[in-house]
């Protein structure tokens, strides 16, 4: 519109502001401004005629400048519908504003969230398992358990030859055990999946890394032995002094060795080395020959053979729970023992093998000190008295952390004092199971008589005639009733060896093994009398049938017998 086109080019030239106003009123009729409307906002009211307007403060540096000035004409002319443009576009920048902040600062949320959640699980996760950045031989092993990774190891170790040749047609593929490398697969295992600490942020961390060699220990002196076995024809090749153990005597003795020709053991040596710090990459080494002294003396192996008795001559005992105990046999023992040694420095030592250790604790020390529970067997009379412990109580016993004893009993052998080891265990208490018996019998030899009892008061007594003088005398003893017959053929052998068949016997209750109560109606006289030197039984009780069948039919299985006293030389009773 021209008004205002007007109105803002003669203010922005510095215009008083009457006629600017006028200006303005021209271009915009009659209506002039809406007081009443723009009262409540900052505008200024000015005279101008008959006529008051309000006008917004005019200043260089403000709001209401020219572009100010050009929306009071817009207001003045549109209704309440037609607001400023940018007055809306503001509000709505606001209020997106607002929104992406909240986005952004969910998204953050849910982020860390996120990040702290994938840690705790990582850490988790890794807490038994090989850390990321750990490496060993060529092989990946991030990730991966204990049972795994001793796979991977005892893969990687057969993996790990060396090739020995010696330039003259000669050669041999080695494995570490044959060079006398004793491989700890369990303490590999150990180092792989602790190797990079138990700080969470530092084991987590993939840029942090860690290579892990086999856990190993080498042996000079066999390897020496394996390669110049291999090259050297037996009347050239030198021959270090060594022990071995005897196992007629059950102890080491020392062999004297002798002068001659040996491989150069530095070549080899120095792979075996090489293997141990990175396994599972064959390798070919070449050697030379020497010709040598006795590489290792008679002395210093009989000096060896002395150490290796003393550690066989101090027990080592494991003891689970309170009476369960087993110690070790010397034979295992020496079976942990070689010699060891640098035949090039005429060196002999003791190794020890830690391998061999654990996996005896692992697979046989179980077997020694594992036992099931034995229920305690009491026989009571019908009062509650005991009168017998049939079976004694056994506590349950099962070994546990097995790993933590392998440790100990290696310290114990390689020191040499033996010693007393505890095994944790898991203890099961024996149960007491008991059986009443109304009555218990007491055969006396002496008086030759069977006397029955309920508790302390005697009930029955039965004249007897026991087993014959000479070899077949009734053993003395507390047993109880485990068998019985109405009826049975007895079969056996006399003293002479000749077969005796007693028929259709009657009432038959079986206590010891072949001895019980029956009758013995071929023996009245021997059972009147009392008289076991002439008349005796092959170890039986012999009675009258009616006393034998009381026998049968009051005391049953499980009934308490107590054999006393001792054996007459003549009758008993006239």
């Amino acid at each position: 519109m021209p008004g205002i086109d007007s109105a803002q080019h003669t203010v922005g030239k510095g215009s008083d502001v009457n006629s600017t106003a006028n200006a303005f009123g021209q271009g915009a009729g009659n209506e002039g401004f809406d007081a009443r409307r723009r009262g409540g906002d900052g505008i200024v009211p000015e005279q101008i005629g008959e006529r008051t307007i309000s006008m917004p403060p005019l200043g260089e540096h403000t709001a209401q400048g020219v572009a100010g000035l050009s929306s009071l004409a817009w207001t003045d002319m549109g209704g309440e519908e037609d607001f400023p443009e940018h007055a809306v576009v503001n509000h709505q920048t606001r209020h997106g504003h607002k929104t992406l902040w909240i986005v952004l600062l969910s998204t953050l949320a849910v982020l860390i969230v996120l990040l702290v959640g994938s840690f705790f699980a990582a850490r988790a996760y890794f807490q038994d398992r090989v850390a990321p950045g750990v490496s060993f031989a060529d092989v990946s092993v991030v990730g991966k358990d204990a049972g795994q990774v001793k796979a991977i190891v005892n893969g990687v170790v057969q993996r790990s030859t060396i090739t020995v040749s010696d330039g003259q047609g000669h050669t041999v593929k080695a494995s570490l055990q044959d060079l006398g490398t004793k491989v700890d697969a369990d303490a590999t295992v150990h180092a792989l999946i602790g190797a990079k600490g138990t700080d969470p942020f530092q084991r987590l961390n993939p840029f942090r890394r860690a290579t892990v060699p086999l856990s190993a220990a080498d042996n000079k002196l066999t390897a020496g032995e394996f390669v110049t076995t291999s090259f050297v024809t037996p009347g050239d090749r030198a021959v270090p002094s060594s022990i071995a153990y005897n196992n007629d005597t059950h102890r080491f003795a020392a062999t004297e060795g002798k002068g001659g020709s040996v491989p150069e053991p530095e070549p080899v040596n120095a792979a075996v080395d090489r293997m141990i710090a990175q396994p599972g990459t064959p390798a070919s080494v070449k050697v030379g020959y020497r010709s040598v002294d006795m590489p290792i003396s008679m002395q210093s192996a009989t000096d060896a053979a002395d150490q290796a008795n003393a550690r066989l001559s101090a027990p080592i005992t494991l003891t689970a729970g309170e009476r369960q105990s087993f110690t070790i046999p010397a034979q295992t023992l020496a079976s942990w023992i070689t010699p060891a040694g640098d035949p090039a420095k005429g060196q002999i030592s003791l190794q020890y093998d830690r391998q061999a250790i654990a996996d005896y604790v692992a697979n046989d020390l179980p077997k020694e000190l594992n036992r099931k529970m034995v229920s305690q067997q009491d026989i009571v009379d019908s009062h509650g008295k005991l009168l017998m412990t049939k079976v004694p109580g056994v506590d349950g016993v099962t070994v546990k952390n097995l790993s933590a004893v392998s440790g100990p009993i290696y310290q114990a052998l390689a020191g040499g004092q033996g010693g007393a080891l505890k095994v944790d265990a898991d203890v099961q208490a024996h149960d007491v199971k008991q059986t009443v018996s109304k009555y218990h019998i007491v055969v006396d030899k002496t008086k030759q008589v069977a006397s029955v009892y309920d508790g302390d008061n005697l009930v029955k007594t039965f004249l007897v005639c026991t087993g014959r003088s000479g070899g077949d005398e009734s053993d003395s003893g507390t047993f109880t009733i485990y068998l019985r017959y109405r009826t049975q053929d007895m079969r056996g052998l006399n003293n002479d060896g000749t077969p005796y068949l007693s028929k259709d016997v009657h009432w038959v209750s079986y206590y010891n093994g072949g001895e019980g109560f029956h009758t013995a109606n071929w023996n009245y006289p021997g059972i009147a009398k009392g008289d076991p030197s002439d008349n005796g039984s092959h170890g039986c009780i012999n009675m009258y049938e009616q006393d034998a069948q009381w026998i049968y039919d009051n005391c049953p299985e499980g009934t308490l017998v107590n054999v006393v006293g001792n054996q007459p030389s003549g009758p008993v009773r006239g």
